[in-house]
């Protein structure tokens, strides 16, 4: 695997532990409630299912992680196209800044794996 290919792989990771962060720890912070532009009244109402989404979030990275430790292709692969096809339905359903935050680069992360 090409550097560049497990940095990017590393950065989709990332930007999911920081998504996991978010819906799990911070969802009724002020921090938590900018992210994601939500009322103190919604984010309380709203918490168990958004740690439950954290906790999807959490092992999209852990799978990719698991890639990066093992060098293995086909767990990244295989966790990168579950990261397009998540960010392109909640671009889809929820918020197209979904698309560029996670699906695009997720897309371009898996580009790289497959051309290394």
């Amino acid at each position: 695997m090409s550097v560049l290919a497990g940095v990017l792989v590393g950065l989709v990771a990332a930007v999911h532990v920081y998504i996991l962060v978010l819906e799990m720890f911070l969802w009724q912070t002020p921090r938590g409630r900018a992210a994601f532009g939500t009322t103190p009244e919604f984010a309380r109402q709203s918490a168990a299912l958004a740690a439950n989404q954290g906790l999807y979030n959490g092992f999209l990275a852990a799978g990719l992680i698991y890639g990066l430790a093992t060098g293995s292709t086909a767990f990244q692969v295989f966790f990168l196209i579950c990261v397009v096809v998540a960010g392109a339905y909640g671009a889809a359903t929820a918020s197209r800044r979904i698309l560029v935050v996670q699906a695009l680069p997720a897309a371009v992360a898996l580009a790289a794996v497959l051309l290394t």
